[in-house]
């Protein structure tokens, strides 16, 4: 398929592939293209988002079926060829000779690229290895010196994942504050926020905006909150790291969309409780991904997603006994039966 037949067609499953680069794009048309199609005729949608328990057990089993297959030691060994120099050529030829691509795929509607993502961190050794020590800090510092944003390198040098050392250096690259927020510091945030909104807007379809004589926006709200680049922001910013950024930026928005109206305070407090159990109950989802969080924001009041999973999140680890342990619906249903009744008297 030539390059802008591939877009036209990726773009019915996946509407911002435009803004993907060329060389992604012709990836995504031989891994991925087939099987969007197989999977609309059988009436399933392409996924975006977090993995749910189901596709999560699926990667496992592909996974599983593929060392058996093959031959190959584990796990790590297939995702994670490179720590093995003496097997890498034999893994590779096994691989090909056996369509890994495919087979890790195998009943996810989901990009190639996202589920192989999803299983290397299912099953890095590096991926959970608790705090960093000052020492390995200031090792990180040393590494990135000498290579950058080579995450990939500097993760085999400190045997600690890419995404761990990548968010590690992140946060202790220059120095964090960690007390209130100043208003200059405020300013620059809203600042950097609206600079990477408006820079989106420009390389998207114009039509979709509208814009005052004044200059001001009006735009989707979703745009507002839903997948901003932190790291560029932080960068901006310069004196807090990106996670305090986003919750910050959360808070504002969510001010500013209420009009300053305390929601999670007094009996509105515990009317919204109240209203966010019963509306997850009623959806009877297997796993948070499936939920529609849009619906469940208009159930506590106009505020953005994030607000509505941040405060879902309070309320399991609050009140639910070994959540860690319990699936999404069970989590549910225990707020349901136990917690709902004792809101409502109170209330």
């Amino acid at each position: 398929v030539d390059l802008d037949t591939a877009k036209q067609e990726l773009e019915e499953f996946i509407p911002h592939v435009r803004s993907i680069s060329d060389s992604s794009i012709r990836k995504m048309a031989g891994r991925d293209l087939m099987r969007f199609k197989q999977f609309k005729k059988q009436g399933i949608a392409v996924k975006f988002g977090r993995f749910s328990q189901k596709e999560n057990n699926q990667i496992r089993k592909n996974i599983e079926e593929f060392l058996v297959t093959t031959g190959i030691d584990n796990a790590e060994k297939l995702l994670f060829t490179s720590r093995y120099p003496e097997d890498k050529e034999t893994i590779n030829r096994l691989k090909a000779e056996h369509l890994f691509c495919e087979r890790l795929s195998k009943g996810i509607p989901r990009p190639w690229r996202l589920i192989y993502y999803r299983a290397r961190k299912m099953f890095d050794s590096n991926n959970y290895k608790g705090r960093y020590t000052e020492e390995e800090k200031e090792k990180l510092k040393k590494y990135h010196a000498l290579h950058g944003n080579d995450w990939k390198k500097i993760s085999e040098i400190m045997s600690r994942s890419n995404l761990s050392v990548a968010m590690k250096y992140s946060e202790i690259k220059s120095a964090i504050n960690y007390g209130s927020w100043s208003k200059e510091e405020i300013q620059k945030l809203m600042h950097a926020v609206e600079e990477v909104i408006r820079k989106r807007i420009e390389m998207e379809d114009t039509d979709s905006l509208l814009e005052k004589s004044y200059g001001d926006l009006l735009i989707d709200r979703e745009k507002l909150y839903q997948k901003l680049p932190w790291t560029e922001i932080e960068a901006k910013v310069g004196t807090r790291h990106w996670r305090q950024c986003k919750q910050k930026w959360i808070t504002i928005l969510t001010n500013k969309m209420t009009k300053g109206q305390q929601l999670y305070r007094g009996t509105k407090g515990l009317q919204a409780k109240i209203s966010l159990i019963k509306r997850l109950y009623e959806m009877k989802v297997e796993d948070a991904s499936e939920i529609n969080w849009e619906e469940l924001s208009n159930a506590i009041g106009d505020v953005p997603i994030t607000y509505v999973q941040s405060k879902f999140y309070k309320l399991k680890v609050s009140c639910v006994p070994f959540w860690q342990k319990k699936t999404f619906s069970e989590i549910v249903d225990y707020l349901f039966e136990e917690k709902l009744p004792e809101l409502e008297e109170k209330l």
